[in-house]
């Protein structure tokens, strides 16, 4: 069966509500965990469910994601072997226009998806974050003789406006569909609860390239999948539900859209705790990525006493490479490449790779991009007027995210001379 599925992964969004961190690179590109990009779920979850078919339907900003692709992915699929994965730009080769919602960008690619002769097309979002064993969802979409199927998860009512909410039967065939509803419906069984699209599509391939023709003539269509496709399919098609089955094994299902600054920053600090929700040290179903030659973290200074210089990381994350050097870091991702030197702190951040904290620096409530230095005696989430007037984002909720390339100035008035302490190295 998987033999005959080819999977098609959009991975072309613009990400705009995770900017600074999205001004560089596209929104499946963005690092999570410290060791791990977006995309790499969704791959994971293809490579792990024996889908080795893949296009990669990229847009904005793509160059950051098609280098990952190249140097985390390319080695488990072995194109003799009929396995691919294939980063695909827009080609323009129907029309001159970007694509125009989720099923243009599949219209656009048809050429591609023909090429290959698959029985069904499995469309994934690639900015999600979960464990699902798509296999399982192909295996229902064949039994039960559907023309498509759609990924479906049971959220909060007072969540599932910004989803599609579904209605089934007792067959799980769909009988409604409402794209983000002012007022979802809940489920028969629960009054607090509604049944959601996830944005995962098993297609016929024939009745796919139908639709998405019929759609590609309707000039008052927004081209999407939730929006007009699932939708128009209800009426005279067989179109049914899949329970989404949660390969992380945990009391609750586990499935995220990063797609706030704050949501983003949520699923990070989840990651730190004792027992997250999300558990990457799953050797049944684990999660992938490119893991670069650097030397194991490192922590230095161990000092009792008046100095209090000691290198150390509680309820943290700490990449390869990375060398705490006599500063605290505690409930924070840190990513490979960054240094922490003496006295500084870091608390409750996310620090992407190559991040230098300067000596006696304190860093609270923060996001910090790529290779930012921060200079010595430095303070960043404590006086958010002061970062602010940095030129740096500020969430609702007190966050401050550095974007790469910015420059932070450092301190006016950062003299620490009558220090007893300041002559000692980092």
């Amino acid at each position: 069966m998987m033999r005959q599925t080819v999977t098609v992964i959009l991975a072309g969004g613009r990400g705009s509500r995770l900017e600074p961190l999205t001004r560089d690179r596209a929104k499946p590109a963005v690092p999570i965990g410290g060791a791990y990009r977006i995309i790499d779920f969704v791959l994971s979850n293809c490579l792990n469910s024996g889908m080795r078919r893949l296009l990669l339907l990229t847009q904005y900003k793509a160059q950051s994601l098609d280098r990952h692709i190249n140097v985390a992915w390319r080695n488990y699929f072995c194109r003799e072997l009929g396995e691919f994965i294939d980063v695909v730009p827009p080609q323009q080769r129907i029309d001159d226009n970007w694509y125009q919602g989720t099923a243009d960008a599949v219209y656009q690619n048809i050429y591609a998806i023909e090429r290959e002769a698959p029985e069904y097309v499995l469309i994934l979002a690639g900015d999600h974050l979960y464990k699902m064993n798509y296999e399982s969802m192909v295996n229902f979409h064949h039994r039960k003789g559907a023309d498509v199927t759609v990924g479906a998860l049971r959220v909060r009512r007072d969540e599932a406006r910004q989803f599609g909410v579904m209605q089934v039967d007792t067959d799980n065939r769909l009988v409604e569909f409402q794209e983000k509803p002012e007022n979802p419906r809940p489920t028969l069984d629960d009054p607090d609860v509604c049944l959601a699209s996830m944005g995962i599509y098993v297609f016929n391939t024939r009745f796919l390239f139908e639709r998405l023709c019929d759609d590609a003539t309707q000039h008052d269509s927004a081209h999407d999948f939730g929006k007009n496709i699932i939708p128009g399919a209800i009426e005279d098609s067989q179109v049914f539900a899949f329970p989404f089955v949660d390969e992380n094994h945990k009391r609750e299902a586990y499935w995220r859209d990063v797609g706030t600054l704050d949501a983003y920053y949520e699923a990070n600090m989840d990651l730190v705790g004792v027992d997250p929700q999300l558990n990457l040290y799953d050797r049944q179903w684990p999660i992938r990525s490119f893991q670069p030659q650097l030397p194991p973290p490192k922590f230095v200074f161990g000092s009792e006493g008046r100095s209090t210089r000691r290198g150390e990381a509680l309820d943290s994350i700490v990449c390869q490479g990375a060398i705490i050097s006599g500063g605290c870091v505690r409930r924070s991702v840190i990513g490979a490449g960054c240094r922490i030197n003496s006295y500084a702190q870091v608390e409750d951040s996310i620090l992407f790779d190559d991040v230098n904290v300067g000596r006696h620096s304190r860093i609270r409530r923060a996001i910090i991009d790529k290779g930012v230095h921060i200079p010595p005696e430095t303070e960043i989430g404590y006086d958010l007027a002061m970062d602010r007037a940095r030129g740096l984002t500020i969430t609702d909720s007190g966050l401050v995210v550095i974007a790469r390339g910015e420059m932070i100035a450092p301190p006016v008035n950062g003299n620490r001379a009558n220090d007893p302490t300041s002559s000692l190295t980092s």
